[in-house]
């Protein structure tokens, strides 16, 4: 038994998980072959999976940047993934080094990780939850520990929702996070789309090699009013939800040509 509850045959390394993949995309090491080999079927697929994973990285640490400078001090970062340095807490942390981060993710090898990466640095704490499942995360100890469910809290839902399928109703999965958060607080969300590589037939072989090879999550890519309906009635902060690098990006605006490779978009929203 781990420290973080779950027994090491827990651990199925025999199909591919999202977090895993997502770490090779960003040139990690913390993988399995059988992640290594349909990721690496997805990129050969589609290449532009290396800079979406990498522009979503930098829109993370600009979104959090955001959070802290606009007073929030807790954040819940769920679907987490393999840490990847710098993570949000560290990120956070160099504006303010007293905001409290919950991060949550469904991949026990994700557990392991945190305990190295995550964990021991102060106002941090990790929990094995499933997005799918709202109550069970609001009310673990960890949240309960970390978390004032009474004071403005960001939530991180970054490039998880397109693993969530139709009938598992995202927009109501976010409503059920965004309803036990007070006014105040702020969603910050990216997903992927095929608005960009509609005529592309690579782009639907390669979605659909989660699904081939038995990945422990579907990918379902999503146009944008889909997207933006995630948002529910939150107030979009400027410049609204547009392709993840064109959010408040640190240097000059991307080129059409960078953009042209960037399949999904970015957005935060604000409750009031």
């Amino acid at each position: 038994m781990t420290d973080q509850g779950f027994t090491a045959d827990e651990i199925d390394t025999s199909r591919p998980h999202p977090a895993r993949m997502y770490n090779y995309y960003l040139g990690g090491k913390d993988n399995y072959e059988v992640d290594r080999e349909a990721a690496q079927r997805v990129i050969d697929l589609a290449p532009e999976l290396v800079p979406m994973a990498r522009a979503n990285r930098a829109f993370m640490h600009r979104a959090v940047r955001l959070l802290v400078e606009s007073g929030v001090r807790q954040i819940i970062d769920i679907g987490t993934g393999i840490p990847t340095s710098p993570n949000t807490h560290q990120v956070a942390h160099e504006l303010s080094p007293d905001v409290r981060v919950a991060y949550v993710d469904n991949d026990p090898i994700v557990a392991t990780h945190a305990g190295a990466h995550l964990l021991g640095t102060g106002n941090t704490g990790f929990l094995l939850g499933d997005l799918r499942d709202p109550q069970s995360i609001l009310n673990h100890p960890t949240i309960g520990e970390l978390i004032d469910l009474d004071q403005p809290v960001g939530l991180m839902l970054m490039a998880i929702l397109h693993f969530v399928q139709d009938d598992e109703d995202p927009a109501g999965l976010v409503a059920a996070y965004l309803d036990a958060l007070p006014a105040g607080s702020h969603l910050v969300l990216t997903h992927s789309t095929t608005d960009f590589h509609r005529s592309d037939p690579n782009w639907s072989q390669a979605r659909d090699v989660y699904r081939d090879r038995r990945a422990t999550a579907a990918l379902t890519l999503r146009p944008y009013e889909q997207v933006l309906g995630l948002f529910g009635d939150l107030e979009l902060l400027e410049p609204g939800l547009v392709q993840a690098p064109l959010w408040r990006p640190d240097g000059p605006a991307p080129t059409a040509e960078e953009l042209s490779h960037i399949g999904f978009y970015g957005g935060v929203g604000y409750k009031r």
